[in-house]
């Protein structure tokens, strides 16, 4: 099989999407893999190349059939025409939220016709999305509109750890209400089934958290795990899926990240992210399972107070692009033998 065509937006032009693109497209692994296409802006990705003295050379095309897949050429789909001053490093603006939301909104247009296999996806700024007329607080809930999905998951993965959650951008007052069954449930069944069809894990092992310290220590310290968490785990144990849970937070993830676990589903962010970061912080990648493509991205920000002075690390980016492809891979082998 050719190797997956992946579409990689530029993401905010004002902070380090930009320069982890540029280093990244100058490394050979990720061409052994993958054949990468930016989604982004010429104007922008030159002057990155130039400050940088990489040895990159961007090549413009219309569409992914007209790339030439080797290190150090970037095939550029260009799709504003910005310039440096618009979009001054490392401060949000509305034009560079406009712009990444166009790069998204491209992105998802091929990774739905079919025409790229996957979507990876460079910072964004919430700030400057939301100046720019795009109410959303994040990647996830805008790729979820995009795609008329409902019930999308967002995961962080690094080599030793996977974490699910149940919630995400939410205050810490605001989890407890909106934690239900049939949403622990739905997050519980759709880790398991892209740990199938995405990694190729026939049974996967899934672990589930508590909400409160000890998981509730039998009703003492909340009573959550009781009257929700676990009647939704026995749910999905009948259903035919291997998990343990609820289980005290504070010692799970030492156990996940020794290898008892395929993955962790947490109830809220900090929960699942800080013991995921402390592990992975250069390595991570996020995920968005529950789409009707595959997408995945850097686990930082857009980097702003780094922003122009080619520090910006594109480790993460580079294993985000490398675990698209893998996840195309899979995918694609799983479906020529059925």
């Amino acid at each position: 099989m050719p190797s997956p065509l992946i579409a990689i937006t530029m993401g905010d032009p004002a902070g380090i999407g930009p320069e982890i693109i540029v280093k990244a497209l100058g490394e050979r692994k990720v061409f052994a893999q993958c054949r990468p296409v930016v989604l982004g802006d010429e104007v922008i990705l030159s002057y990155t190349t130039r400050w940088l003295k990489a040895s990159v050379t961007i090549k413009r095309i219309e569409g992914p059939e007209q790339g030439v897949f080797k290190p150090g050429i970037l095939n550029l789909i260009p799709l504003t025409d910005l310039s440096p001053e618009e979009v001054p490093v490392g401060t949000p603006q509305q034009k560079g939220g406009e712009a990444a939301y166009r790069y998204i909104e491209r992105g998802v247009e091929l990774a739905q016709a079919g025409v790229v296999d996957a979507l990876v996806t460079a910072p964004i700024s919430k700030e400057a999305l939301n100046a720019a007329g795009h109410p959303f607080p994040g990647h996830t809930e805008l790729l979820a509109k995009m795609t008329g999905s409902k019930g999308q998951v967002m995961m962080l993965a690094g080599p030793t750890l996977r974490v699910a959650l149940v919630t995400t951008h939410l205050p810490l007052r605001a989890v407890p209400a909106f934690l239900s069954r049939e949403r622990i449930k739905r997050t519980i069944e759709t880790t398991s089934q892209w740990l199938k069809d995405y990694w190729g894990i026939k049974f996967p092992r899934l672990a589930v958290t508590g909400l409160n310290p000890h998981a509730g220590e039998g009703g003492l310290f909340g009573s959550e795990e009781q009257e929700v968490i676990a009647p939704a785990i026995e749910g999905c144990r009948q259903g035919g899926i291997t998990v343990d849970g609820p289980l005290p937070a504070d010692s799970l993830f030492f156990h996940a990240a020794s290898g008892k676990y395929d993955a962790v589903v947490a109830m809220y962010h900090d929960q699942g992210l800080i013991p995921l970061k402390l592990l992975h912080f250069r390595d991570g990648v996020n995920i968005t399972l529950g789409l009707p493509i595959i997408r995945t991205s850097v686990d930082h920000g857009t980097g702003y107070d780094i922003a122009g002075q080619g520090v910006a690390d594109p480790t993460s980016l580079i294993n985000a692009i490398l675990m698209a492809a893998n996840m195309a891979m899979t995918k694609m082998s799983q479906l020529k033998r059925g």
